[in-house]
């Protein structure tokens, strides 16, 4: 078992300040999701879906069923449940993928789009407004940071 780290150095107290930051900054994002889920009536897979498919419309990715059950860690019958409801509730299409006809894509409807920046749009302006803040160089070590956090969480 492990014990509790704690800090014998200046440095180590200030990870452990960034950690408990990190903490108190999930927290915050599990309460506010969960408003949305309340809101847009969706459990956290249905959310997690949401949010993963708006990501990676942001890069200019396509996304799989099997890229959201890998993203979720769930089966493919789940994933399939999953994707139904979203298509029963309008959140989201299954469309052929655009180079493998046999293949289909999931896409966010416009009106799931607007759904979610309609209940989002506002914290992530006022999240923009934190981050201009920051030089470039700032922003690119607090990108860095928090991507190899997301890895170590992911289990890379």
């Amino acid at each position: 078992m492990h014990q509790p780290w704690s800090p014998q150095t200046p440095h180590d107290e200030a990870v452990l300040q960034v950690l408990q930051a990190v903490r108190a900054f999930s927290d915050t994002m599990d309460r506010m999701h969960g408003g949305m889920k309340g809101d847009m009536e969706m459990n956290a897979s249905d959310l997690s879906a949401l949010r993963m498919l708006i990501m990676r419309e942001q890069r200019g990715q396509t996304v799989s069923p099997h890229d959201v059950a890998e993203h979720l860690q769930i089966s493919t019958a789940s994933t399939t449940k999953l994707l139904d409801r979203l298509t029963r509730s309008g959140h989201v299409e299954r469309r052929p993928h655009p180079s493998d006809g046999r293949a289909r894509i999931i896409v966010l409807t416009d009106e799931s789009r607007r759904s979610f920046f309609r209940h989002f749009g506002e914290r992530l302006q006022s999240m923009r407004g934190v981050a201009v803040r920051y030089t470039d160089a700032e922003l690119r070590v607090i990108t860095r940071f928090l991507s190899e956090l997301g890895d170590v969480l992911d289990g890379h």
